[in-house]
């Protein structure tokens, strides 16, 4: 690889590491793991830098990192248990920051318990903010089935017990 070639990479890397993180921690719902999973992913770019078109560059990567993700999962296969309470020093917070830790540690919770696919889909359309359009391409699906996980992913979610006291006596959901 070239030396131009090999800069390109590495301020891709830099500037897009912070955003594949975050992506990558709402998958695997651990931070340690996330970070594993993008080191890998950006590895496995690198041997394919000079081959990618510059205007696919993004796409390329979501795959890359959902299918390693996926990967990582079909080679584990084990359920990923979360902490069920909250470390001691996060219930001492006052205010709106404890509560904001809670809705977090109760999403990954839920999100959890969403299939693979179900769970990326979820990620790159309410956190990564993608289209349907962009996802199906990122997964190499069509956009039939990213509506299907949508769906399914959003009734599951809804329906999770982490989530059944967000319902007002209204019957409206927050």
């Amino acid at each position: 690889m070239t030396h131009e070639s090999q800069g390109d990479f590495a301020e891709f890397a830099a500037t897009a590491w912070p955003r594949l993180v975050r992506t990558a921690h709402m998958l695997t719902g651990d931070f340690h793991e996330a970070e594993d999973l993008v080191q890998n992913t950006l590895t496995k770019v690198y041997a394919r830098w000079r081959r990618i078109p510059r205007d696919e560059i993004d796409v390329y990567v979501r795959r890359a990192l959902i299918n390693n993700n996926l990967s990582r999962i079909r080679k584990k296969r084990v359920a990923h248990l979360l902490m069920p309470l909250l470390p001691e020093t996060v219930h001492r917070v006052h205010g709106g920051h404890a509560e904001a830790v809670e809705r977090r540690t109760a999403l990954a919770q839920a999100l959890a318990t969403l299939s693979a696919r179900q769970r990326a889909v979820m990620v790159l359309r309410y956190w990564d903010d993608l289209s349907e359009q962009d996802i199906a391409t990122v997964l190499n699906c069509s956009l039939g089935t990213v509506k299907t996980h949508a769906r399914r992913g959003l009734q599951a979610l809804r329906a999770h017990p982490a989530f059944a006291s967000d319902t007002s006596a209204s019957g409206d959901r927050r």
